[in-house]
């Protein structure tokens, strides 16, 4: 992979210095040709208006000693011709040369040959340029030099070669950094690849899940690394599921036992020793406090897999929360009444501000009961829900304490919150709440910390969210939003 990758590094930089340096070559070589140009048609123009001055012998000995001096001067050929084409004066320039035949008609019809746009270190050595003489209207003749490119290709022929050197280096340098560049980047995925595969090779294989990276493209390492992932996150997955069973299986096996086990307790109730009293009841009542774990246990083993116990979330399983909540409090009124705590509802509407209707006395009439549509969760299931929440507000609130069961529909959601303004627990110890085990500092003796679990797994079962919020100046609040069946 690290080859392919600095290969392809390689390749991107090569491309990025050749669309920097060969605009800038031929950029040189268009300057340094327009450079040569300019200078030889300024000589040309000169010589020509020389002999269109030349009107006598002695102009004619000065211009031929100009054009002489020029031809030592640079090395470089010049011919000039009167109106007939007959040269003047020649300096080097063969005359018989068809290029040189086409120069002078070209130049004496007022015409000036086209020129090379620009050199190259291989162009000809020679470059040809004609002017005629005399104005546009009579023409008396024509000049013709035949300039030298040499000068003008070797400079070019530098200046490629720095451009070159340099695009070199800039090579050198980025084929470095991609280097390193590389090393950085893939040391690490190597490390964590080899870490994976090791991993994957000691999990077991995955039960009937095809791996879902058959269709990943890429590079056959990272195809290989998102393999040993799927495989190894199929592998928790199983995992996870193997240990939720386990959770079901022992709480289930164990009940059996343990059911035995406090019968025979009961049974020897009349034949314990006077005593012996307290110590049997102290264990009459961790048999029943080790029977509600375990009921708690199974219960929470079936919410998180639900599918594995026949109770998986329905399209055509509907209830209407608010009678669900009617008949929940009309069940525990009489628990809030023996803790000397007061439970009502309040019933609102989609769209309403207010409540309907607050009773201050256990529902159970109809009273209260909005127009709510049906919520997408079983009436068990929310039954379920409620009375964790209304059973830890009815042990942990306090005495006096005032309970509230709110239903409120949104669009989409319908909202069942259960708030009391009782003690409440610290901040810090709110989000811990659905937690397994975890137990409040102001909790009460009795409980085993599964309650809040087991109502959050069920809501999620069902596609509900279940909060846990304090209420100001004290109190708690359990929030659970279901959606509800579209009309």
């Amino acid at each position: 992979m690290r080859r392919r990758l600095l290969i392809a590094l390689t390749v991107f930089a090569a491309l990025a210095v050749l669309a920097f340096a060969i605009p800038l070559s031929l950029t040189a070589a268009t300057s340094r040709t327009q450079e040569l140009v300019l200078g030889r048609s300024g000589d040309a123009d000169r010589f020509a208006t020389l002999a269109d001055a030349a009107g006598s012998a002695g102009g004619v000995q000065a211009l031929a000693a100009e054009v002489g001096r020029y031809h030592e001067l640079y090395g470089e050929n010049v011919l000039v011709v009167d109106a007939r084409g007959a040269p003047i004066v020649n300096a080097g320039v063969e005359v018989s040369d068809p290029r040189i035949r086409a120069a002078v008609a070209s130049a004496r019809r007022n015409q000036r040959p086209q020129q090379v746009d620009r050199l190259m270190p291989w162009s000809a050595p020679v470059m040809l340029i004609a002017r005629p003489v005399g104005t546009g209207v009579q023409v008396n003749g024509a000049v013709v030099i035949e300039a030298s490119t040499a000068a003008a290709r070797a400079t070019i022929a530098r200046v490629w070669a720095v451009i070159a050197v340099g695009g070199l280096a800039a090579m050198v340098v980025f084929v470095l950094l991609a280097l390193v560049l590389s090393r950085w980047v893939l040391r690490p995925l190597a490390a964590m690849s080899d870490a994976v595969a090791e991993l994957t090779a000691t999990l077991p294989k995955p039960r009937g899940r095809a791996p879902i990276t058959k269709n990943y493209g890429g590079p056959p390492e990272v195809r290989d690394l998102a393999e040993s992932v799927d495989a190894m996150a199929t592998a928790v997955a199983d995992s996870v599921d193997a240990q939720h069973q386990l959770v079901a299986d022992t709480a289930h096996a164990m009940r059996n036992p343990l059911a035995a086990l406090m019968i025979r307790l009961d049974s020897l109730e009349y034949a314990v020793p006077g005593q012996a009293s307290a110590t049997f009841r102290g264990a009459t009542a961790e048999g029943e406090r080790l029977t509600a774990l375990l009921d708690d246990l199974l219960e929470l083993a079936v919410a998180q897999a639900p599918a594995s116990f026949g109770t998986a979330a329905s399209a055509e399983e509907r209830c209407d929360p608010a009678q669900v909540v009617a008949d929940r409090i009309d069940a525990w009124a009489s628990a809030f009444d023996d803790a000397e705590m007061r439970l009502t509802t309040a019933l609102r509407p989609e769209g309403s501000v207010s409540a309907m209707s607050t009773s201050s006395a256990p529902p159970g009439n109809g009273e209260g009961r909005g127009n709510h549509s049906a919520a997408a969760i079983s009436s068990a299931a929310l039954a379920q829900i409620l009375d964790v929440a209304l059973s830890n507000s009815c042990r942990y609130a306090g005495s006096g304490a005032h309970t509230v069961v709110g239903v409120r529909e949104e669009p989409g959601w319908v909202t069942v919150r259960v708030a009391d303004d009782g003690t409440g627990v610290a901040p810090d110890e709110l989000g811990k709440l659905t937690t397994r085990f975890f137990r409040g500092s102001t909790a009460t003796a009795g409980g085993t910390g599964l309650g809040l679990s087991i109502a959050q797994a069920l809501a999620t079962a069902w596609g509900a969210t279940l909060t846990v919020e304090a209420v100001r100046p004290h109190g708690l609040a359990v929030t659970v939003r279901v959606p509800v069946v579209a009309r």
